[in-house]
């Protein structure tokens, strides 16, 4: 990987918050000059499961300054696509880093709920999500989270639910959240607990009530077998853009395909009224 240079602080302060969806739950979040990477699957299959949407653009790998890894579940935690970024800091839940390392993902960083770390330019703090901390029935375990990454100069604020259902303490973050990175799906004809679906994403998303709201997770994996698959990938997401127009008209819900990106213009600067 080559390093990139850095704009000045003041430049990269006015830059847009942007985020690039790479399919399923990876994301490429960049915000006050730094840019993260969330729950990385970067191969075309995952175990039983097929990349059926767009491959990512390897070159928006390039430069990667942290990776989020939510939990160890194998389409959110992969070792072959973490050993793919290099050298960038790994952000995982706190009891992740020995098993990580032991599949040779090096700089791991454990965090709990409520932690936070600071990136050049940015801050990071994981947050609560209620989801299986096992990776297999008898596998290892570790406690999932959520992170919320705000820029230390803009102070927009992006949030990666990684994988949970739907809980109270969700608006907890309404108010501070510009944009929301939501799953709505999974890679099935249906999700099972701890996930959220349209219904649950779009009061979700009212909860939050982020100006802009991007729905994640959904028609990119797939089950080698096609009986397992849904017949049009795309509903739950088009269904959850409905659903957030009915049920939180003032979050604008922006549904991506894989590998584009939007932009959420930075916050007017604060007026300060004469005496």
């Amino acid at each position: 990987m080559h390093n990139r240079a850095r704009r000045p602080f003041s430049a990269a302060g006015d830059a847009p918050l942007a985020v690039t969806w790479l399919g399923h739950a990876t994301a490429l979040i960049e915000l006050g000059g730094t840019r993260v990477l969330t729950d990385p699957i970067l191969r075309n299959r995952v175990g039983p499961l097929r990349r059926i949407g767009a491959a990512p653009n390897r070159v928006l790998l390039d430069d990667i300054d942290a990776v989020v890894v939510s939990h160890l579940h194998a389409d959110h935690a992969d070792p072959a696509s973490l050993r793919m970024i290099g050298a960038a800091r790994v952000l995982a839940p706190r009891g992740s880093r020995r098993w990580l390392a032991k599949r040779g993902v090096a700089h791991v960083e454990e965090l709990a709920v409520g932690e936070q770390t600071k990136l050049d330019g940015a801050k990071l703090r994981a947050t609560m999500a209620s989801h299986d901390a096992r990776r297999w029935p008898l596998g290892p375990a570790a406690p999932p989270i959520g992170f919320v990454v705000e820029a230390s100069q803009s102070r927009q604020s992006c949030y990666f639910a990684g994988d949970t259902a739907l809980y109270p303490g969700m608006a907890e973050l309404a108010g501070r959240i510009d944009l929301a990175l939501l799953p709505v799906w999974g890679w099935g004809r249906d999700v099972g607990p701890g996930h959220l679906d349209p219904v649950t994403a779009a009061r979700a998303a009212r909860l939050i009530a982020p100006p802009v709201v991007v729905p994640i997770h959904w028609g990119t994996l797939a089950p080698a077998w096609r009986l397992g698959r849904m017949e049009d990938a795309s509903v739950p997401a088009r269904r959850f853009a409905e659903l957030v127009g009915l049920e939180a008209p003032e979050v604008d819900a922006r549904v991506l395909a894989p590998g584009q990106r939007t932009e959420l213009a930075p916050r007017p600067p604060a007026t300060v009224e004469p005496a």
